[in-house]
């Protein structure tokens, strides 16, 4: 008997292995709580993101036809996307957890956020490149120059191109910061294509340009497909409207010739004033009425525009 009480106890666990295995139980246990937890957040982050934190904000309301309401009980004419606000930390999580979903929509690739690329199909590293590329003061001029970004597919490339949409830059609404975006282009240039702009009362075309001071037809080229005249921005010159003084500051008048335009105004109808009629008239140049002919007036009488 006393043989067998020493064998069972010989066979009872140690205190000190009893405290180490529960110990190991409860660090297990809490090992798996805080897996749980974490996998939790991250769900959750996830699905704020893909349910209630995005919205769409109306930009205007149109009333419907013939309804008689109000603009603001009308249908939005326009609207946006927007994403609530989170942390940085948030963002990243959600990132590298979400399913990529390829999409493909019109978007500009010097302003789409990262979360919009990685809609597109690239990776969050890929997005990444592509934004310190625009911080360091890059610029995507052309469709081209998109696909030349070493992050760029060729693949990817030809499935986005469509969608590329690079707005021009609006001659009589850019700022001489925008026009410094141009190739070719630097402060001097910018500062005149601004100055020039006064003095002709808003561009009509774009060769206009080519007026100011070494602006050459090489210098053109490299850029002509990256501006526009919107027809909105274009004012018409008030040629039967302004006094001698105010006609001879404009680029394509002069003193002389302001001279004659008021001359021949006072003397001829309305109908009769065009900028053919200065012409043959030999108030303008054969120079000065090819230029001038180019530009949008304002008419003085009478529908349609005087050319």
């Amino acid at each position: 008997m006393k043989d067998f009480k020493e064998k069972a106890g010989a066979d009872r666990p140690k205190a000190s292995f009893v405290i180490g295995a529960c110990a190991l139980l409860f660090l297990i246990i809490g090992y798996q709580s805080a897996l749980f937890i974490q996998r939790a957040g991250v769900l959750r982050i996830v699905a704020n993101h893909d349910a209630p934190d995005t919205v769409y904000i109306a930009t205007a309301t149109v009333p419907p036809a013939d309804s008689g309401a109000t603009a603001s009980s009308g249908t939005p004419s326009a609207s946006y996307r927007r994403n609530a606000p989170h942390s940085a930390a948030a963002q990243d999580i959600r990132r590298s957890v979400t399913p990529r979903r390829y999409e493909s929509f019109r978007f500009d690739p010097n302003t789409v956020s990262i979360d919009d690329l990685m809609r597109l199909g690239f990776s969050q590293k890929q997005a990444q490149s592509i934004d310190n590329y625009r911080k360091k003061g890059g610029r995507f001029r052309r469709k081209v120059d998109f696909a030349r970004s070493y992050v760029v597919d060729d693949s990817v490339f030809r499935r986005l191109e469509p969608f590329i949409d690079i707005p021009k830059i609006d001659l009589n609404t850019a700022d001489s910061a925008a026009f410094e975006t141009l190739p070719g282009i630097g402060p001097f240039f910018a500062a005149k294509m601004v100055s020039y702009r006064g003095e002709l009362g808003g561009y009509s075309y774009s060769e206009q340009l080519m007026d100011i001071w070494h602006f050459d037809r090489e210098k053109f080229d490299g850029l002509k497909d990256l501006v526009t005249i919107r027809t909105e921005t274009c004012r018409p010159y008030p040629l039967w409207e302004l006094d001698e003084a105010a006609l001879a500051c404009h680029p394509y008048i002069g003193k002389h010739a302001a001279h004659g335009i008021v001359l021949f105004r006072d003397n001829n109808p309305p109908e009769a004033c065009s900028v053919e009629a200065l012409r043959k008239a030999g108030v303008l140049s054969e120079a000065q009425a090819e230029k001038l002919g180019r530009c949008l007036l304002v008419p003085r009488s009478g529908p349609g525009m005087v050319r």
